[in-house]
């Protein structure tokens, strides 16, 4: 949510991003950072901040209507991006479970819905192609219809590799059970952004065996700060690195709640890490 207070506020967010010693990063859920253009930029450069991206929510597999709010959502996200530079616009699907745990509808599609997710993707990425040199990249999402590995390799093959691609997000591909390094080797054109995150092992288990949904599991602590959880860093940026394409590696922790002392010991730790793994120190 663009306003919550139980998340840091947005000038906390670029400081610390900052001082963390990055210097990509993405949107946010619209209206968490300034929203316009010149501000924003005037925000980013005082911090030596620059942006690679931004998100969009949809569910397509309801059809037309869905789809036209999704063309709505994503010209709005891709004139931000654009007037500051940012050529990347993820796209992530609508989930089956809501914030407070609860399933809100059912967790397969038919043939028909399958359909519509993925001919509305060629859709979206045509337009922000052609209207704006915007490229989407699709990010598989736990607790939607595309989570597990068989439906990110589905969703590949049904989808137009000229106009959609891959945002690789190494946590909910480890959280679903799927295999980063597999799904980089079979689709390697498709890889066309990537964010770097991990599961803790232990919680992912007591998520399955208590049968949580996401937003609870992502309460309880399962994606984890690296070097402690899965996948393991070194073998999957070496796979990345082998793909030898210039290549956002964008970091990424799903905390929530967030206490507001916790989150620029994380990047910071983190990005150490990730730096003794052979990423370089300017890249995610």
């Amino acid at each position: 949510m663009a306003e919550d207070e139980k998340q840091v506020d947005w000038p906390v967010f670029l400081d610390e991003a900052a001082a963390a010693g990055y210097v990509w990063i993405e949107l946010g859920p619209y209206g968490y950072l300034p929203t316009e253009p010149e501000r924003l930029r005037e925000e980013l450069a005082a911090r030596e901040l620059k942006l690679s991206g931004g998100a969009v929510f949809a569910g397509l597999q309801r059809g037309r209507d869905a789809l036209a709010q999704a063309m709505a959502d994503c010209r709005q996200e891709a004139r931000l991006l654009t007037a500051l530079g940012a050529r990347h616009l993820v796209l992530l699907p609508e989930m089956y479970s809501d914030f407070w745990g609860n399933l809100t509808g059912p967790k397969t599609l038919t043939s028909d819905e399958w359909s519509h997710l993925t001919t509305g993707a060629d859709e979206l990425g045509r337009m922000l192609a052609e209207e704006f040199d915007v490229s989407l990249v699709f990010h598989p999402h736990g607790d939607s219809h595309v989570e597990t590995q068989a439906q990110v390799e589905r969703y590949l093959e049904d989808t137009d590799p000229a106009v959609v691609n891959l945002c690789l997000d190494t946590g909910h591909i480890a959280y679903c059970g799927g295999d980063n390094i597999a799904i980089i080797r079979r689709f390697p054109e498709r890889i066309g952004y990537v964010h770097l995150k991990q599961v803790d092992p232990a919680i992912r288990k007591r998520v399955e065996d208590e049968g949580m949904t996401f937003a609870p599991a992502c309460m309880a602590g399962v994606m984890t700060e690296p070097p402690l959880g899965v996948p393991e860093l070194e073998p999957l940026l070496a796979e990345l690195s082998a793909l030898d394409v210039p290549l956002f590696t964008i970091v990424e922790q799903d905390m929530y709640p967030c206490p507001p002392d916790q989150p620029l010991p994380v990047a910071t730790r983190t990005r150490a890490c990730l730096n003794r793994c052979g990423l370089g120190p300017h890249r995610g």
